[in-house]
């Protein structure tokens, strides 16, 4: 049996990417066809691709719906910067979001998104537009502009340098607009998000910042435009950044 070259490797792993990142964070499983079209790839590429991905649990299949798989999950669980993070947030997070009876999120900065590492729901009647492991550009969420304020010059200029995604049309494309109100967020101690990630949903949140002033994640409550005061919860947010800060501190002082 003939070994595969390292080009050949990397082509393999690119397609294979490419079908994971076919899915979006709505999505409620996907056809062969539609994964083909969103990857850019042969249906038959893609068929072959997916068979051997939900033989490694890696995809599930439920009659012709595939979807990303429980095994995806397992691994990330596994990944020791978010799962420490996480334990660390959940009493906290926790407590947040008794008080104020809606969704709290625990998200971490990457390039020029957030990535969410832990959800603790609220009003189960209110549709939220982030999910475990799901990703949003940084400065279109509460969380993303808390982290950027708080994150070193040469982190944001990466991030303002490029062109900003408009998620909404409430959203900040303007390179010193955003600027402006990062200073403010940096004053406060909290940013809030108006419907810029997605129409009906409001947020407010704060960085849990570790050594040096760094921010190592950002904690937020969101909740429904109309009915969610995020000014009002933003005490109670700060509150449980402070508060997760110190368990992060006293968790690397632990042997």
């Amino acid at each position: 049996m003939r070994t595969a070259s390292w080009t050949e490797s990397v082509s393999v792993l690119d397609r294979v990417t490419a079908v994971f990142d076919a899915f979006g964070e709505q999505d409620d499983g996907l056809g062969v066809s539609e994964l083909a079209r969103r990857a850019n790839l042969p249906k038959s590429t893609v068929s072959r691709i997916a068979a051997d991905l939900v033989a490694q649990r890696l995809l599930d299949r439920d009659g012709d719906k595939l979807y990303l798989g429980v095994r995806l999950f397992e691994l990330g669980q596994t990944v020791e910067r978010p799962r420490r993070l996480r334990q660390s947030a959940l009493p906290v997070m926790t407590e947040l979001r008794d008080v104020t009876r809606q969704t709290v999120h625990l998200a971490v900065l990457e390039d020029a998104d957030v990535i969410f590492v832990a959800i603790v729901r609220g009003d189960p009647g209110f549709r939220q537009s982030a999910r475990m492991g799901g990703r949003l550009p940084a400065p279109a969420t509460a969380v993303g502009k808390a982290l950027l304020a708080f994150s070193a010059r040469d982190v944001v200029d990466r991030v303002l340098c490029g062109p900003l995604e408009a998620r909404t049309a409430h959203t900040i494309v303007d390179a010193v607009a955003l600027q402006r109100e990062l200073a403010d967020i940096r004053r406060v101690g909290s940013a809030i998000e108006r419907e810029e990630s997605a129409i009906g949903r409001v947020c407010v949140a704060s960085p849990v910042l570790g050594h040096g002033g760094a921010p190592v994640a950002a904690i937020s409550v969101s909740g429904a435009a109309g009915s969610f005061a995020p000014e009002r919860a933003a005490p109670a947010v700060r509150a449980a950044a402070l508060a997760l800060g110190h368990r992060l501190a006293a968790d690397r002082e632990t042997p």
